[in-house]
């Protein structure tokens, strides 16, 4: 990846996005691999694929009120939905048990679902779960989580889809009390003028505005599609 390509997405908060091409298997990431950041809602994704295993592990499908509760919980970001399927799950400890299985290592649960602490590579190492083939996810579960990422409301359809079209995704934005600065996140797959399928994950924080970090976030999706080989 041409790295100056995407450096100057991040001004104006710290930034870490990293890109995986779904053809090829080439991925690049910029501005720290091991930088953590909170989750905020993104985290909604890992919560989800947590049931869905939970499910797998009882050789059942999800239950009519897990389903309703998780198509609340990405389709329209319902933090209520999200957090009685945190607890389904077991809160943090359950989700570390999950991650552990999901390939996904630097990502620790806190008490609060909204700041678990992960980083650009774990989030790319769970869109593969979502959208590859290699995953402790059945591919019935893949493709129901898929399509709930593709069933964003409007209005909460920003973040990586600026990158292309077919898009699939979940964002996450979050005020933090203490400094009053916004932590602006998305993840997703997109399919680029290309025509290739990218998986993306874009994490920042210290924007002074959450228009200011979609307009970060989108501009660093875009610029690292863009930098990818072939593109």
């Amino acid at each position: 990846m041409d790295l100056d390509a995407v450096a100057p997405a991040a001004c104006g908060g710290s930034l870490s996005v990293g890109v995986y091409d779904l053809t090829s298997g080439a991925g690049a990431v910029y501005g720290g691999e091991g930088r953590t950041y909170d989750t905020a809602s993104v985290v909604k994704v890992d919560i989800l694929a947590a049931v869905f295993l939970r499910a797998q592990d009882s050789s059942r499908s999800l239950s009519a009120s897990e389903w309703d509760r998780a198509a609340a919980m990405i389709e329209r970001s319902d933090n209520d939905a999200a957090t009685a399927l945190w607890r389904l799950i077991g809160g943090a400890p359950g989700l570390d048990a999950a991650n552990r299985r999901l390939g996904l290592t630097e990502t620790t649960g806190a008490a609060a679902w909204g700041l678990t602490q992960t980083t650009v590579r774990d989030q790319l190492a769970l869109l593969k779960a979502v959208f590859g083939a290699d995953s402790a996810l059945d591919a019935g579960s893949r493709g129901r989580l898929a399509t709930l990422m593709s069933r964003t409301v409007a209005g909460q359809d920003w973040g990586v889809s600026a990158a292309g079209t077919a898009w699939a995704l979940k964002n996450g934005w979050l005020p933090r009390t203490a400094t009053g600065l916004w932590v602006v996140n998305s993840i997703g797959r997109v399919t680029a003028p290309d025509g290739r399928a990218y998986l993306v994950a874009v994490l920042s924080d210290g924007h002074a505005t959450k228009e200011a970090g979609v307009s970060a976030v989108e501009d660093a999706a875009r610029a690292a599609v863009r930098a990818m080989p072939g593109s």
